[in-house]
């Protein structure tokens, strides 16, 4: 009989133990706090953290979310702390940036700064090694199970430079380096930096002067072609959906950090493309290696609306270039 109740006790308190243990989320392999995160002390911009680990980065889902892989081969994912980059999978509610107005071109602007967020982080991480570092203020992991954490690469917070680059807005919560975040927000908001040129209805714009073909240009460069309907399905044949670009300038014009955009907001940014005058490069939808003369988007859908779309080139600073409607 006592042996029994015995069997029993013991039965329940496996089955208990089982219970709590499944309903705790699983720490990050190799994250048993021998790092206290100061190692990066200098990136973390006064942060107190509690622990940090190394992975790397094996996709870029938005401005704000990563998926990374342990040195053990298992997969996470990573929200980055304190951040919020506006959306590229969804449609951007204006009111959660300050300023920006609740209008269709807020929405638009909005969606473009998604875009080249995405851009940015996916440049500067993919395939990369970075370090995690963990917020005494936050949990090591937020509502969806995702890891809350700042993000370090080469010596730099990702978190923070998205914010002063304006990329993002400070996601408001209790994490220890919110000061220096605030901070750097309050500065790229008064010097319109980033997606805060969006807080106005217009973004900026060069003298343009309008073209035989119903666009405008600044006289540095010129939307030639569009060249929206690709033989036969679109979106099987993304190579064949362009836009071609001319410099219509007097000297060499560097392309680096230039984007070209939808109406929806869909933007793709240039690498390092350089025109001499009167050259040309042309900009596929789909992938390729890219040349002097030709550019690959790399999306796995087609951008350019067939019923009529408008393409606008901006220059690095953000000045509307060259536009064409269609």
């Amino acid at each position: 009989m006592e042996r029994s109740r015995l069997v029993a006790v013991l039965l329940a308190t496996l089955l208990l133990t089982a219970g709590c243990t499944a309903s705790q989320p699983a720490a990050p392999p190799g994250d048993g706090g021998a790092d206290d995160g100061q190692s990066g002390a200098a990136s973390l911009h006064g942060a107190d953290t509690t622990g940090s680990v190394t992975v790397t980065v094996t996709r870029v889902v938005d401005g704000d979310t990563l998926k990374v892989e342990y040195d053990n081969g298992t997969a996470d994912t990573v929200r980055l702390l304190g951040v919020d980059t506006p959306e590229v999978h969804t449609d951007n509610s204006p009111d959660e940036f300050e300023g920006v107005p609740e209008t269709e071109a807020g929405r638009s602007c909005l969606g473009r700064w998604g875009e080249q967020a995405s851009s940015y982080v996916k440049e500067t991480l993919a395939g990369e090694e970075v370090t995690l570092y963990f917020d005494a203020n936050e949990g090591r992991r937020g509502y969806y199970d995702r890891l809350l954490s700042y993000v370090v690469h080469d010596g730099s917070n990702v978190n923070y430079g998205l914010v002063s680059g304006g990329y993002a807005r400070v996601y408001d919560s209790q994490f220890t380096a919110r000061e220096a975040f605030y901070d750097a927000e309050s500065t790229a908001q008064n010097e319109g930096t980033g997606l805060w040129e969006c807080a106005t209805e217009s973004p900026p714009t060069g003298t343009a002067t309008a073209t035989a073909d119903g666009g405008s240009t600044d006289g540095r460069l010129a939307v030639t072609t569009i060249h929206a309907d690709a033989e036969g399905n679109d979106n099987d044949n993304l190579d064949d959906e362009y836009v071609i670009l001319e410099n219509t300038g007097d000297s060499d014009l560097s392309l680096s950090g230039w984007t070209v955009s939808d109406e929806a907001g869909k933007t793709y940014t240039f690498g390092d493309v350089t025109l001499a005058p009167g050259e040309t490069v042309t900009l596929h939808t789909g992938s390729g290696s890219d040349t002097a003369s030709d550019v690959y988007w790399g999306r796995d859908g087609a951008v350019w609306n067939n019923g009529g779309d408008t393409v606008t080139v901006r220059d690095d600073s953000g000045s509307v270039v060259a536009e064409r409607s269609y």
